[in-house]
Protein backbone atom coordinates (compact mmCIF):
# COMPACT_ATOMS: atom_id res chain seq x y z
CA UNK A 1 0.00 0.00 0.00
CA UNK A 2 1.46 3.35 -1.08
CA UNK A 3 0.40 6.09 1.30
CA UNK A 4 1.69 9.46 2.53
CA UNK A 5 1.42 9.03 6.31
CA UNK A 6 4.51 9.43 8.48
CA UNK A 7 4.76 5.70 9.17
CA UNK A 8 7.61 3.29 8.38
CA UNK A 9 7.60 2.44 4.67
CA UNK A 10 10.10 0.79 2.34
CA UNK A 11 10.81 2.00 -1.19
CA UNK A 12 8.98 -0.08 -3.80
CA UNK A 13 12.31 -0.85 -5.50
CA UNK A 14 13.49 -2.57 -2.30
CA UNK A 15 10.21 -4.36 -1.58
CA UNK A 16 9.39 -5.77 -5.02
CA UNK A 17 11.13 -9.00 -6.03
CA UNK A 18 11.90 -9.55 -9.71
CA UNK A 19 9.33 -11.70 -11.50
CA UNK A 20 6.78 -11.80 -8.69
CA UNK A 21 3.16 -10.81 -9.07
CA UNK A 22 2.39 -7.49 -7.42
CA UNK A 23 -0.78 -5.80 -6.26
CA UNK A 24 -0.20 -2.19 -5.32
CA UNK A 25 -2.83 -0.04 -3.64
CA UNK A 26 -2.57 3.58 -4.75
CA UNK A 27 -4.62 6.02 -2.71
CA UNK A 28 -7.26 8.39 -3.99
CA UNK A 29 -6.77 12.15 -4.08
CA UNK A 30 -6.19 13.14 -0.47
CA UNK A 31 -4.70 9.73 0.42
CA UNK A 32 -6.16 6.73 2.23
CA UNK A 33 -7.64 7.18 5.68
CA UNK A 34 -5.48 6.02 8.59
CA UNK A 35 -8.01 3.21 9.15
CA UNK A 36 -7.74 2.06 5.52
CA UNK A 37 -3.94 1.92 5.77
CA UNK A 38 -4.10 -0.06 9.03
CA UNK A 39 -6.63 -2.53 7.56
CA UNK A 40 -4.53 -3.05 4.42
CA UNK A 41 -1.40 -3.71 6.48
CA UNK A 42 -3.35 -6.08 8.76
CA UNK A 43 -4.41 -8.11 5.69
CA UNK A 44 -0.84 -8.48 4.43
CA UNK A 45 -0.08 -5.43 2.33
CA UNK A 46 3.38 -3.98 2.87
CA UNK A 47 3.64 -0.21 3.35
CA UNK A 48 5.70 1.29 0.53
CA UNK A 49 6.84 4.66 -0.72
CA UNK A 50 7.34 5.80 -4.29
CA UNK A 51 9.75 8.55 -3.26
CA UNK A 52 9.83 11.82 -1.36
CA UNK A 53 7.39 13.68 -3.61
CA UNK A 54 3.64 13.47 -3.17
CA UNK A 55 2.30 12.22 -6.50
CA UNK A 56 -1.11 12.52 -8.10
CA UNK A 57 -2.97 9.20 -8.29
CA UNK A 58 -2.43 8.96 -12.05
CA UNK A 59 1.30 9.64 -11.73
CA UNK A 60 1.75 7.28 -8.77
CA UNK A 61 0.29 4.40 -10.80
CA UNK A 62 2.69 5.05 -13.66
CA UNK A 63 5.66 5.38 -11.29
CA UNK A 64 4.82 2.05 -9.63
CA UNK A 65 4.33 0.17 -12.91
CA UNK A 66 7.51 1.66 -14.37
CA UNK A 67 9.54 0.71 -11.28
CA UNK A 68 8.36 -2.89 -11.57
CA UNK A 69 9.01 -2.93 -15.32
CA UNK A 70 12.58 -1.70 -14.85
CA UNK A 71 13.32 -4.27 -12.12
CA UNK A 72 11.85 -7.11 -14.21
CA UNK A 73 14.02 -6.14 -17.18
CA UNK A 74 17.36 -5.83 -15.39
Amino acid sequence: IAHCYDLPRSPLAQTYRKGEDALILIGPEGDFSQEEVEKAIATGFEPITLGKSRLRTETACLAAVHTIHVIDNL
